[in-house]
């Protein structure tokens, strides 16, 4: 019946979200535990990585230090914080944009900045989107489910391009 197939069909969106690495480089722990929460209740990652600061997130992307032997692949987006310690989230993005393999890697600005600058910085630096995290719980809750939901089943990939 149709019903069946629609269902199936359901079932397969939902295998393949799953089957999602999403990197998240966020030093403040109350915001990464609410992220992971987020994510992990509406199952859009099969793995979300915590990164603390830039070094910690670049280590991950290019498998050095504690990562090297980490499984091969590129997550399917970087949620990058901008204000962090060691390696600030516009250096991550420099040398994200500077690799040949992870050039086309979405990442995504999630900060609390509105400075102009910063912006323009960020989307001038190849950022994919600019996202100033909500005060408001639920509205904060609400936008780490849409960007969660757009990077990992919304957004094509282009062609040829491997990622988790």
């Amino acid at each position: 019946t149709n019903s069946g197939l629609r269902s199936n069909s359901r079932y397969q969106q939902l295998e393949n979200m799953t089957q999602h690495v999403l990197l998240v480089v966020e030093d403040n722990q109350n915001d990464v535990e609410l992220m992971l929460a987020v994510l992990e209740d509406s199952y859009l990652a099969k793995k979300v990585v915590i990164a603390r600061d830039g070094a910690e997130a670049l280590d991950y992307l290019f498998r050095r230090e504690k990562f090297a032997t980490r499984d091969e692949g590129t997550p399917k987006v970087v949620l990058l914080d901008m204000k962090m310690p060691k390696v600030g989230g516009l250096e991550v993005l420099k040398q994200i944009r500077a690799d040949e393999r992870l050039r086309w890697l979405p990442v995504v600005m999630l900060t609390s900045s509105r400075v102009e600058g910063d912006i323009m910085e960020s989307y001038e630096l190849g950022a994919n989107a600019y996202v100033v995290k909500p005060v408001d719980f639920q509205e904060y809750v609400e936008t780490i489910k849409e960007i969660g939901k757009f990077w990992t089943v919304r957004n094509e990939k282009p062609p040829g391009r491997s990622s988790n």
